[in-house]
């Protein structure tokens, strides 16, 4: 079995523009005689690799605590590609039993993508760059992905990953009222997972 971290360091990632730097500072501190070291956290839901809920651009939406877990743990594929999506290649991707999506490389979602992806039955897609889409269409393919449901990863590192099949663990922090969450996703190589997806 091999895992492969597919997070970014939190406080080293570049920070959507517009959004909150992540900060800590001490609270309690070993050095200054405190029993125990406790640190103070500032920062925005959507910093460092992070998990979109609906309610990210759904006013009613599942926030973080109500995403269901199943979502965002199981059998995933991994794919790379490069610029505008086309329907086409999500068609593809998804033509076996694919319900996780991970792609690797700098792509642009496109509206006609999402919708693709929606009517395919995805559950959840994982990208490495801040945001899906691009100017002038971010809100409408979240609106599209999240009004569905689909759980959206972002910030993901999938230089070390080969295309192909894995284990998927990318749990969101238990935050009520939440519209993201910081999450540190793990695939796990295994032959039983190989197995399990030669189809896909």
């Amino acid at each position: 079995m091999r895992l492969h971290d597919i997070s970014k360091e939190l406080f080293s990632s570049p920070v959507y523009p517009g959004d909150p730097v992540p900060e800590k500072a001490p609270f309690l501190s070993i050095e200054k005689g405190d029993v125990c070291n406790l640190t103070m956290l500032s920062m925005g839901s959507h910093n460092g690799t992070h998990l979109d809920a609906p309610r990210h651009f759904i006013a009613d939406g599942r926030d973080v605590s109500d995403i269901l877990l199943e979502k965002t743990i199981g059998l995933c594929k991994v794919v790379e590609a490069h610029g505008r999506l086309t329907s086409g290649q999500i068609e593809e991707w998804m033509s076996g039993r694919t319900k996780k999506l991970l792609i690797k490389g700098q792509i642009i979602v496109t509206p006609q993508a999402a919708k693709t992806m929606v009517q395919w039955g995805l559950e959840l897609l994982g990208v490495e760059g801040q945001t899906v889409g691009e100017e002038g269409t971010q809100e409408t393919v979240h609106r599209i992905l999240l009004g569905a449901e689909v759980v959206i990863l972002e910030g993901l590192v999938l230089e070390e990953p080969e295309p192909g099949s894995y284990f998927l663990a990318a749990q969101p922090l238990k935050m009520a009222g939440l519209d993201g969450s910081p999450i540190r996703p793990v695939l796990i190589s295994t032959g039983e997972a190989m197995g399990k997806m030669h189809n896909v």
